[in-house]
């Protein structure tokens, strides 16, 4: 991680902030603390931050609404924390925006793991960076991938997209006509071999092919569900 890696740890509860941002700037990340939804909102709105850690349960604007009104303007990656467990709070989660998720009781071991995890997988999709130029940008009919820029545009048309979503087109355009399975899909894109829930993956493309889908019908089809295994791209021709 670099030393100016900046973290916005949002939570009602004192104790749990004090707690994280101990842990967190003995990791060498700067800590910003914000302590209910409007000002973690106004905050995250206001400054760069490298990963938000969101309480979901906030007084007023909860942890969902932040995250919803973030992703409306920035794909800063965030982790929910919650003690909400259940398999419809995660894909909730996911489904508004979320780029993982930390159930409590949690130790401060894991939720640094999954920071750096989680940067380590946003920072890997500028890992392109070996033989000639060209190979950073994908260009399909009506999709280019520049990922130099860490850009997607559809018919000449910037999309904004979370850091996950982006990761999982971009594995998918490098292998086009490639089918992979959810699993597989889960421990590359996701790298998380302890994490198996495979709606994660449904859901993601479920919010991939609607943000294509507002400027470019064609660019949504690219991503082509195979049933029964998974998903793969599919090229559009001309």
């Amino acid at each position: 991680m670099t030393q100016e890696t900046r973290v916005l740890v949002v939570d009602d509860e004192d104790r749990i902030r004090r707690l994280l941002k101990m842990y967190l700037e003995k990791e060498d990340f700067i800590v910003v603390e914000a302590e209910n939804g409007e000002e973690a909102l106004e905050t995250a709105l206001k400054e760069e931050f490298d990963v938000i850690l969101l309480d979901l349960m906030l007084p007023g604007m909860d942890g969902e609404e932040v995250c919803q009104e973030l992703r409306k303007t920035k794909a800063t990656p965030v982790i929910m924390l919650t003690a909400k467990g259940e398999e419809a709070n995660r894909v909730q989660g996911f489904e508004i925006g979320a780029d993982d998720y930390i159930v409590k009781p949690f130790s401060p071991r894991e939720v640094i793991l999954r920071i750096k995890a989680l940067l380590r997988r946003s920072s890997a999709t500028k890992f392109l960076q070996t033989e000639t130029e060209a190979k950073n940008v994908l260009v399909f009919p009506h999709l280019t991938i520049d990922n130099d820029a860490h850009r997607v545009t559809v018919n000449e048309k910037a999309v904004g997209l979370t850091p996950k979503e982006y990761e999982l087109l971009l594995y998918l355009a490098q292998s086009p006509d490639k089918v992979f399975s959810r699993e597989q899909l889960l421990k590359d894109v996701w790298n998380y071999d302890f994490f198996g829930d495979l709606r994660t993956v449904d859901t993601h493309v479920k919010r991939l092919r609607e943000k294509l889908s507002r400027i470019s019908e064609e660019a949504a089809n690219m991503i082509s569900t195979v049933w029964g295994v998974g998903y793969k791209f599919e090229a559009a021709k001309d």
